[in-house]
């Protein structure tokens, strides 16, 4: 930083010191270079497209040319990425990500890469690495589907576990049970634990 900091003091073509104390400095490739009072440095690119904004603080702010706005909070060590579309992605050092979509939509990717993606109509999707997936509905109603091909579906009324082979097997919320086989045997049990049929 020294280092860099003596470069450009030697490339310096113009040094402008104004009476509220902000001083400008044009360099020889074009690039100007204010600094303020509180000791906040704003650096333009000699084509004007790119804006780095250094404050006393550590937090640095940039401009991209391609309109993207890059904010980066040094005591948190995040970092804010704004697009011109919209999309707003935050970076924290854990390594989570979480991205804002225009259309409400969010999505985390957590250090494990664990995927949660929450829409603007109440969805909650979550992927995880072992090839699970849960859906959440804005009702409350789950739906888990797991890689070895089962899936279970838990609502207000009932919890029911689905199997590859057709075998579905449902408890309902006052504790009936009922388990249909691939075979079309049927057993049906009360709330109890009793076999109230088998066929």
């Amino acid at each position: 930083l020294h280092q860099e900091r003596r470069m450009s003091e030697e490339q310096v073509q113009e040094k402008i010191e104004y009476r509220d104390g902000k001083v400008e400095e044009v360099l020889t490739d074009g690039r100007r270079i204010l600094t303020f009072r509180n000791g906040t440095k704003k650096e333009i690119s000699a084509d004007k497209k790119m804006t780095t904004i250094s404050f006393s603080n550590g937090d640095v702010k940039k401009i991209m040319p391609d309109q993207r706005v890059i904010y980066y909070y040094a005591d948190a060590q995040t970092t804010h990425t704004a697009y011109p579309d919209g999309l707003e992605v935050l970076q924290f050092p854990n390594k989570q990500i979480e991205k804002y979509y225009p259309d409400g939509t969010q999505e985390i990717v957590f250090p494990d890469h664990t995927v949660k993606c929450l829409y603007s109509d109440g969805l909650k999707e979550t992927f995880f690495t072992d090839g699970t997936v849960v859906k959440v509905e804005k009702n409350g109603d789950k739906t888990m589907v797991f890689s070895n091909g089962q899936k279970e579906i838990h609502t207000a009324q009932f919890k029911r576990r689905e199997y590859p082979d057709g075998t579905v097997k449902t408890v309902y919320c006052n504790g009936r049970q009922e388990t249909k086989y691939s075979t079309g045997r049927v057993q049906i049990k009360d709330e109890e634990g009793n076999l109230i049929l088998d066929k």
